[in-house]
């Protein structure tokens, strides 16, 4: 999923969390709701000088998947034999194959800009992620959909920052909950729903910073809310 792609799918969760259209390209979303999200990095394949994405940054020599297969069809990646007298000639035959493999992708379609992608779909700059669809700026997205800047959830549709979270819809900014649907800043929560601000609640709906509200009270707070988080 390219970024013209992805600027899509980032419209139809914002439009879905928050009933507003998004004002937000895919930068400054990424600048100021997934700084903080383990994303991938952009490196360079060691054997084509072409950019790629990778995980993790700490080889020295890098190579996309589908180079080293390609490489692999060639010569089955081996070399001629030679003589290894010393530790030292054991090293320098190790450099000309030791690259890290970027764009791991498995049974995987239109994947962009990310690394370590299993049995998913339209996904943009992430990592970690499988069986899931539509996905920005995420890492370890589990059964995932339609969500952006998650981070270690699983079961998660329509949804903005989730952290190890599951069964998370149609919410925003939500940590270590299960079961939580239109809700946003929820912390430690338990089959809530149209609440916002709240920790520690199991089974509560139209409270704010636990304390409970009428559906028009909530509402109301709710827009406010909502005004804060898009303008700010």
């Amino acid at each position: 999923m390219k970024r013209q792609e992805a600027q899509g799918v980032l419209e139809k969760i914002m439009q879905q969390v928050f009933g507003r259209k998004n004002p937000y390209d895919l930068d400054s979303f990424m600048q100021k709701y997934a700084f903080d999200v383990r994303l991938p990095s952009e490196v360079y394949d060691s054997t084509t000088g072409e950019a790629t994405w990778a995980s993790s940054t700490n080889s020295a020599q890098f190579i996309t998947l589908n180079n080293a297969r390609a490489r692999g069809e060639v010569d089955e990646y081996m070399l001629p034999k030679r003589p290894l007298g010393t530790v030292q000639d054991v090293l320098e035959a190790w450099v000309l194959t030791n690259q890290t493999s970027t764009e791991r992708y498995i049974d995987s379609i239109n994947v962009h800009e990310s690394d370590c992608i299993n049995s998913c779909e339209n996904v943009f700059r992430s990592q970690d992620c499988t069986r899931s669809k539509h996905v920005l700026y995420s890492d370890g997205a589990v059964d995932c959909e339609f969500v952006a800047a998650v981070q270690r959830s699983i079961r998660t549709s329509f949804s903005l920052r989730v952290e190890d979270s599951q069964n998370i819809a149609n919410s925003f900014s939500v940590v270590w909950s299960n079961k939580v649907n239109q809700s946003l800043f929820i912390n430690d929560c338990f089959d809530v729903s149209d609440c916002l601000f709240t920790s520690h609640l199991a089974g509560k709906q139209y409270c704010v910073a636990n304390m409970q509200y009428t559906k028009e009270e909530y509402t109301k707070i709710r827009e406010m809310v909502v005004d804060w988080i898009l303008k700010a």
